[in-house]
């Protein structure tokens, strides 16, 4: 691959616009909500999806579920998806507002990660 091409592959990377929001992983069988606040939806649902299927996700009670019920035991999706401008812009605050909101009409939901 020449030099100009590498140049205009890496801008676009730069200047994409990842899904940004509020992930949730709810179990079907028991109802428990774990939410979480993500940059890139689809990598932290490809990253936590890895962890879970290899045993060594952070979260002990999501792992236990994971085990028990499996892939087909839960629901996942992007519950509240953040509207932003400029992808180089810091939005923790933003997202973490986002996920609070979601807390809000479901007190018993959980954190993905600590």
């Amino acid at each position: 691959m020449d030099i100009k091409r590498k140049k205009e592959l890496l801008e676009a990377y730069k200047n994409r616009h990842p899904e940004m929001g509020v992930i949730s992983y709810r179990c079907i069988e028991t109802g428990e909500v774990f939410l979480g606040i993500s940059k890139d939806t689809k990598a932290d649902f490809n990253s936590n999806n890895a962890k879970l299927a290899a045993n060594w996700h952070p979260n002990k009670q999501l792992q236990e579920l994971w085990n028990k019920y499996g892939t087909e035991g839960f629901e996942l999706s992007v519950i509240k998806v953040l509207k932003y401008d400029d992808p180089n812009e810091d939005h923790t605050e933003k997202l973490e507002g986002l996920r609070e909101q979601c807390f809000a009409s479901n007190p018993n939901a959980r954190r993905i990660w600590r």
